[in-house]
């Protein structure tokens, strides 16, 4: 209270200035002389484009802040969870600490009293302190019934409360103007507004409490994940809340029965350990100084990928990721005793291909695999996989099997043979040369069968046996293991299929699939310049179009109906116009009957026709295979369990404008694609036994 009537001691009542005070007091007056207490919201504070943004928390996070801080004399010393857990706030510092992930801290302050800002309509809050001071100040007006109070702010700028429904804040200008106005009331008033119920901002709902499954996903090339130079953890923030949007919408009547509670995505970051390794500045020492700023891009985002393919910098990646998912786990439960559910993994781009090739290096209990040389083999208990005694027979070098089964040689052992190992067991020169090439040959296919290859393939593809050596062409590093075994593998905007094939890979085993995850999901954009498909590498002998994913609304976007309306009338023009040219054709050619045989004549034209709308059916079938193939079973293999495995997004309309401008964006746009969540959830709760409350169509 002292402080407020020091500051209205030491300021005079000046006069207002032209342009503002006349029009205060025709203001109507009507307002209780009873005082309420203001109502108090929680904000922290995110610093975007070097500009302070000051951010309401949740309802429900800001309730549990009150809470606290009005617990007692040691509310200082608690620290109070907010935004589903994933971040901490310190009640005493004021601060808000990321628990996952770094990232700078954020100052939190208890607000009550907000001015506009200079350079956009955002409230920004004033401090607590200073808020106190307008409160006290304010209360005293309103039980007194006296305004025009007059407080100074600790910057200096003058505050004038002239009724309950108009206050303004005035900026300093040094010195006064050629009209002797007062350097206080300088410059355009800014608006006061008093409680945060009474300034423009959207203040959302809690997350639920519970969470059904845990989802770690992982980033592609560079430091930014979309046009807007955003980082992962903002972008995972984007799919996080896109996602709670359709759980209300579409998964409505199983949050009102509560048998769902919401799906936690974390991100996991592996770019900024690798460039804190030193690389950067051994780059920087032999990067030329032309075109800089593209050459410092280059160095920063398009070099992951020449990282990836080297040893040193790929062992550091894959040591990042599974060590990051390893630990992100361990706290995550540490904070949440009660989870139940399961974990799946999704990755972007690059972050898909390290994704796939830890999976295919993790060992199960059942299978063999082994992550020293990242092969990549089904488990070898099929009966279809020919024995030693059979492949010689095949080779024609039945012979040879007792001096093997002699020596101990098994397939393994043979793989491993050099051709001093066969010299030394007494094979001559030529069924050597035979031997070394075939087993060579099924090394490579890495339990991913190739077609029959030529001999000018085989030889063609590589010489000697290093290359091949490292089962699917992976780096040859030490992949860890992870402490959990993925339900679901995402991938969006992947390039695995082309990696696999520059890997020398062919054809994917339809038996194989992933020793310890069950799903695997690769979901692009059809203009998405990066990504890749997946199933002609396991049915490489069947076309077949992906699975279209459907509209988040329902149906295929009216564009996409449009044109399959068209394509549908234009074929069915052309066949009708192709019968019936045929049958003039054949009219005209046609001989003439005697009078006699008219009757005859008559069933034979009537004949004609239906011969000819069999004809058009058949060139029908023949003119649209694609679908006819559709409703065929396809056989995509066991990576997803039997299921299809590829997946399209819809283009929006303005993207089939030009498929070119938009390539780059597409690569870009799952973060907040509605239907790319969609699917991702509805594939999680299926396993869960929970399902959309309206199938898609």
């Amino acid at each position: 209270m002292s402080s407020v009537e020091s500051s209205q001691e030491h300021l005079s009542d000046p006069s207002p200035s032209p342009n503002s005070s006349s029009s205060f007091e025709l203001i109507d007056m009507d307002v209780s002389s009873l005082y309420e207490p203001v109502s108090s919201h929680w904000f922290y504070c995110k610093v975007i484009d070097s500009k302070e943004i000051w951010i309401p928390f949740n309802s429900d996070d800001s309730q549990q802040l009150e809470e606290a801080h009005g617990s007692g004399k040691d509310c200082n010393e608690r620290v109070v969870p907010t935004d589903g857990g994933r971040y901490d706030v310190h009640l005493g510092e004021r601060m808000r600490y990321a628990v996952y992930w770094d990232e700078p801290p954020s100052e939190v302050r208890r607000c009550t009293w907000f001015y506009k800002g200079d350079k956009d309509n955002k409230y920004v809050p004033y401090s607590e302190s200073f808020s106190q001071v307008l409160e006290e100040t304010y209360m005293l007006a309103v039980t007194l019934d006296e305004w025009k109070k007059k407080l100074e702010s600790p910057n200096r700028e003058i505050i004038v409360l002239h009724n309950p429904k108009l206050m303004v804040h005035y900026q300093p200008v040094a010195g006064s103007d050629e009209w002797g106005s007062t350097s206080t009331e300088q410059g355009r008033p800014r608006s006061v507004k008093r409680g945060v119920e009474n300034i423009p901002v959207d203040i959302h709902c809690g997350e639920p409490l519970q969470i059904d499954h845990l989802v770690f996903v992982v980033h592609g090339i560079g430091p930014a994940c979309d046009l807007r130079f955003r980082s992962i953890v903002q972008c995972v923030n984007d799919f996080r809340s896109v996602s709670l949007n359709l759980l209300q919408t579409h998964f409505k009547k199983a949050q009102e029965n509560q048998q769902i509670g919401r799906v936690e995505f974390l991100p996991v970051n592996w770019h900024s350990p690798l460039h804190s390794t030193g690389v950067d500045v051994d780059l920087q020492r032999i990067t030329l100084p032309s075109i800089n700023r593209l050459r410092h891009f280059t160095n920063d985002t398009i070099l992951d990928v020449f990282f990836y393919n080297s040893p040193t910098y790929c062992q550091t990646i894959v040591d990042t990721v599974a060590s990051e998912m390893n630990r992100i786990y361990t706290l995550f439960l540490q904070r949440n005793p009660e989870f139940k559910g399961g974990v799946s993994i999704a990755g972007h781009s690059l972050g898909s291909l390290i994704l796939f090739d830890i999976l295919t290096n993790q060992k199960d209990s059942f299978g063999d695999i082994d992550s020293e040389k990242g092969s990549l083999r089904t488990v070898e208990d099929q009966g279809d996989v020919p024995t030693l005694e059979e492949d010689l027979k095949k080779l024609q070098l039945s012979e040879f099997f007792t001096v093997f089964e002699k020596e101990k040689v098994d397939k393994e052992a043979l793989a491993l043979c050099t051709e001093k190992d066969l010299q030394e067991m007494g094979i001559p020169l030529g069924p050597r040369k035979k031997i070394l090439n075939h087993f060579r040959t099924r090394k490579n296919s890495m339990g991913v069968n190739r077609p029959d290859t030529s001999a000018s393939e085989v030889n063609s593809s590589k010489e000697n046996g290093d290359y091949l050596d490292v089962g699917i062409g992976q780096v040859s590093v030490k992949y860890p293991r992870l402490n959990y075994k993925p339900e679901i593998f995402f991938a969006f905007g992947s390039p695995i299929g082309m990696f696999l094939t520059v890997r020398g890979l062919r054809r994917i085993d339809p038996n194989y699939k992933f020793p310890t995850c069950k799903g695997f999901f690769n979901i692009y954009h059809p203009f998405d310049p990066v990504a890749y498909r997946i199933e002609p590498m396991v049915a490489p002998e069947v076309e077949f179009e992906p699975m279209l994913i459907p509209h988040h609304k329902g149906r295929k976007r009216m564009h996409l109906e449009l044109r399959e309306g068209f394509t549908r009338m234009s074929m069915d023009l052309k066949n009708n116009l192709l019968g019936s040219l045929r049958m003039a054709w054949k009219s005209f050619t046609r001989a003439p009957y005697p009078a006699l045989q008219a009757s005859e004549t008559t069933e034979e034209t009537e004949a004609e026709p239906e011969s000819g709308s069999e004809k058009s059916s058949e060139v029908n079938t023949e003119e649209t295979p694609v679908e006819v193939k559709e409703e065929l079973p396809i056989n995509v293999g066991m990576l997803n369990g039997g299921q299809r495995i590829d997946y399209v997004l819809q283009e929006k309309p303005i993207e089939s404008f030009n498929e070119y401008l938009f390539a780059l964006q597409s690569h870009l746009c799952y973060w907040e694609s509605e239907d790319t969540v969609l699917l991702v959830l509805k594939e999680i709760y299926q396993t869960q036994g929970i399902f959309l409350d309206q199938p898609l169509q």
